[in-house]
């Protein structure tokens, strides 16, 4: 039995039972070793909405778990180990009962396998051997699809705490991960509506899906291997690089005062009466630098230059002045200078790499986990989550036949989201009407699939997918 759905191999095993005994309904058991239960949600005849329980050894089924033993009952209202109360509470009339162990390689009971009053007479020594055989087969195949399962658990764990560590990081960035999944998925889905046009052959299967829906939650994976402080900058300078250009102009400030008070007192020695000039002179110099750093200050925010900035920083640049020990100090240095200089954003060329980085970073670790077959693809979809159709983005610059539709349906949801999301420090949220713009601007020049755009603004994905998944 190649089937990994656990509830629907315990459906296939009930129908070949009925079959091959002739029973009129049968029900499977699966052992609960943690919690010494036995559990079913395939209880032929029964409501399957939940889960049903019992405790190991209540019942024909739970002493049949205990003992690891058949247990034929020809009469079961004859038969004190049968609960009649059962009958009475679900409305069927149970005549015949057969209860087999289903027994693992190592001998370990995993379930039980019971059936019903049997159409014709009741159940004898070939049906014993017969629902034995069918059990013993059954249960390798159940441990394998619980096994299975199991590891569907894991990687959702895994993928789970690896986005709570990406987030982490960024607080501000907070839900990102799972937004783009979802609106990544909204796109696949959508796109398999699609009955003529370019997606017309295009299918996923829901391996496919769930392989795409970990690609984009881990998509950002690589941010860990990210500085912190260039990963959530939110100015052009650090803080403690402000704090160094503040503190020289509050020495310069210190410098002029104490000039000032030196010039009035000698003046006021040599017996001048007219000392305001000083006063002047001094708070005129002090409105000055304040206007200055009023400057630098503005600068350091994420937003274009105020006309004529660019050479203003200059000019500023070359103000100097001497410390305490003679030393030359000017009041920004070249690279403060450099940053504050940038037209727009916080990260200056090598900042931006090492964001860009993080790219190259989740490929590299999400290349180090065995992933199974149906999810090997993983990191190459998230690796080209970043790149342009027209070879300008990042990292490989990869043209637009290089780039899987998967990469391509994660690049709109991750530009839209990031347009969209939340203020941030270093940005304000646009509204939905002014990203999807930018992203027609971006599809027509065609470094995002404008077919692929289409399908995410026609299904209204942005409304769709987040509120339906």
């Amino acid at each position: 039995m190649g089937e990994r759905n656990l509830e629907t191999l315990l459906d296939i095993i009930l129908a070949e039972a009925v079959k091959v005994i002739e029973a009129d309904r049968c029900t499977l058991w699966i052992v609960d070793h943690e919690k010494n239960e036995l559990w079913t949600k395939v209880a032929q005849g029964l409501d399957r909405s939940q889960k049903i329980r019992i405790p190991m050894g209540v019942g024909i089924a739970g002493q049949v778990a205990v003992t690891a033993k058949i247990i034929n009952i020809p009469d079961a209202y004859k038969d004190p180990r049968f609960n009649a109360n059962v009958d009475l509470e679900t409305g069927y009339k149970t005549h015949t009962i057969l209860a087999v162990p289903m027994l693992s390689s190592n001998g370990t009971v995993t379930g039980v396998l019971q059936a019903l009053n049997r159409k014709h007479g009741t159940f004898h020594k070939d049906d014993e051997e017969i629902l034995s055989a069918l059990g013993t087969h059954a249960a390798g195949a159940i441990e394998n699809a619980i096994l299975y399962e199991e590891i569907d658990q894991l990687f959702e764990g895994f993928v789970h705490a690896s986005v709570v560590a990406i987030e982490s990081r960024d607080p501000t960035t907070s839900g990102h991960s799972e937004r783009v999944a979802k609106l990544t998925l909204g796109i696949a889905e959508a796109v398999e509506r699609f009955k003529t046009g370019p997606f017309a052959n295009t299918n996923f299967t829901s391996s496919d899906l769930r392989e795409l829906r970990y690609a984009s939650l881990l998509h950002d994976f690589g941010k860990v291997g990210v500085r912190e402080h260039v990963l959530i900058k939110e100015k052009k300078l650090y803080p403690w690089e402000l704090e160094r250009v503040e503190m020289r102009f509050r020495l310069l400030m210190m410098q002029k005062k104490t000039r000032m008070l030196e010039e009035k007192l000698l003046a006021s020695i040599a017996g001048e009466r007219e000392l305001e000039h000083f006063e002047k002179t001094y708070q005129h110099e002090m409105s000055d630098l304040k206007e200055i750093l009023r400057f630098i200050r503005a600068c350091n925010e994420p937003t274009v230059l105020e006309k004529g900035g660019f050479e203003r920083l200059h000019d500023i640049a070359k103000i100097n002045f001497q410390d305490d020990v003679q030393q030359d100090i000017t009041l920004l240095k070249i690279s403060e200078l450099e940053r504050l200089s940038l037209p727009k954003g916080t990260l200056d060329a090598q900042e931006r790499l090492e964001i860009e980085s993080h790219v190259t970073h989740t490929f590299r670790f999400l290349s180090q986990i065995p992933w199974t077959r149906d999810l090997r693809r993983i990191p190459e979809i998230a690796y080209a989550h970043h790149e342009k159709l027209d070879g300008g983005g990042y990292p490989r610059k990869l043209m637009a036949q290089e780039v899987p539709i998967q990469s391509r349906m994660m690049a709109i949801a991750d530009i839209y989201d990031a347009l969209t999301a939340k203020d941030r420090p270093y940005k304000k949220a646009i509204p939905h009407e002014r990203a999807l713009s930018i992203l027609e601007v971006e599809a027509k020049q065609g470094k995002v699939d404008i077919d692929l755009f289409n399908v995410f603004v026609d299904a209204k994905i942005s409304e769709t997918a987040l509120r339906s998944h």
